[in-house]
């Protein structure tokens, strides 16, 4: 992040805690429990951010910490800080400038960003507002492999540096808050990266949210066979997919995104899998619980990670998301072993506030966040932080070194 920003701040706004307030009370209800809820009662939306308060950083003095360099290594760009924005759906539901204004805020602050499959901008508008800043796309594989195949294409064409297959989502979890409110993506917008398949012969779209949602079915048993989900592509009729493995779903997705794209799985939550991913030749890792939005009550994704890290044995990067909120959390998920960590809920916060400037400033915030700790904590680069800066405190309220 640019040190001439660091202060330029928004005196309403100095924190992510902050943030989420103004955001709470700028969104409609819909949206707002859109975004905020997790799966069931939403212990483990509330434990990924807990997980960091059971670590204090051990600081280092006398250390000369006069050149910080915040910036590492992704997708052959250098990104500025070790934090990328994570893809969530449906942005324009936070501000009508939705996924553009997150693409030009990751420009500006050279920051890598993740674009969710069902997103309300399309891909190749993401891409051009980038300018040439790294895209990374989150891919729900659909059963119906033809559709993903597409998709994926498409995201070569436009540039896109990898691809984050979401693997936690063989059901969706149950939301109670969506349901009770009856969520629809208002009529004016679009499930922008699907509305291809909607055009009719002239070349115009046909914008029919009301129709698309009584037509489409999920898949389902009928005795032994497996019937696919039919009609135009929703989330709620096609995102979950139960049929995954690692066998077949794996190998076909690295060959249809080889060489331009890189294959990621996101949604790993233990060493099994972890070695797994590893053994199917996949580039990396996101650490992920779907942002507790899924299986309620498992673990948070802090807690995950040592165990991921320790059975990679850096073979392949380590990502994490869930809960991050400040600059500390971001260092402390660097020391259990991450080599990068992503935000979503906080950039849909900016954005409800104020747009692109929004994002920028949830951005600026963390990267200033960021700086402070590595520097007070006696760090000049990413690299050098280590699980010997932490340590952890016990039931009794006792620490002890890692």
């Amino acid at each position: 992040m640019p040190a001439k920003n660091s202060n330029n701040h928004d005196l309403n706004c100095l924190t992510i805690e902050e943030l989420e307030r103004h955001a709470a009370n700028i969104m409609d209800k819909q949206t707002r429990d859109y975004y905020n809820e997790g799966a069931d009662s939403g212990s483990t939306v509330k434990e990924n951010s807990d997980a960091f308060k059971k670590y204090r950083i051990r600081p280092r003095v006398l250390r000369d910490v006069s050149k910080i360099d915040t910036s590492v290594p992704l997708f052959g760009h250098r990104n500025s800080i070790p934090l990328g924005v994570a893809p969530t759906a449906m942005q324009c539901l936070a501000h009508e400038d939705g996924e553009l204004a997150t693409a030009r805020a990751c420009r500006n602050a050279g920051v890598v960003m993740g674009l969710s499959s069902f997103a309300t901008t399309s891909l190749e508008d993401v891409a051009a507002a980038s300018e040439g800043n790294p895209n990374a796309l989150q891919l729900y594989l659909f059963e119906e492999r033809s559709h993903s195949r597409k998709l994926i294409a498409r995201a070569k064409k436009a540039g896109f540096k990898a691809v984050f297959l979401t693997v936690d989502t063989p059901m969706l979890g149950r939301r109670n808050l969506e349901i009770r409110n009856q969520f629809k993506l208002p009529g004016h917008f679009r499930i922008a990266n699907f509305t291809e398949e909607e055009k009719e012969g002239n070349g115009e779209q046909k914008q029919r949210p009301s129709m698309q949602r009584t037509e489409s079915a999920a898949g389902s048993m009928e005795g032994e066979e497996r019937v696919p989900p039919s009609g135009p592509i929703t989330f709620h009729t096609h995102a979950a997919n139960p049929t995954l493995c690692w066998e077949k779903d794996i190998d076909w997705l690295k060959q249809e995104c080889g060489p331009e794209m890189e294959v990621w799985v996101k949604g790993i939550a233990t060493a099994e899998d972890a070695l797994l991913a590893v053994h199917h030749g996949v580039d990396g890792i996101v650490v992920s619980n779907h942002g507790g939005r899924q299986l309620n009550g498992a673990m948070a994704t802090l807690d995950a990670l040592p165990e991921v890290v320790e059975a990679v044995q850096k073979k392949i990067p380590v990502h994490v998301d869930g809960g991050i909120r400040h600059g500390t959390d971001v260092f402390k998920a660097l020391a259990l072993g991450a080599d990068f960590v992503w935000i979503g809920r906080p950039v849909l916060w900016g954005l409800a506030y104020k747009g692109q400037q929004g994002v920028e400033l949830c951005l600026r915030l963390l990267a200033d966040e960021i700086r402070l700790c590595m520097g007070l904590a006696g760090v000049c680069k990413v690299e050098d932080i280590s699980k010997d800066y932490l340590v952890k405190i016990d039931k009794s309220g006792f620490v002890a070194r890692l």
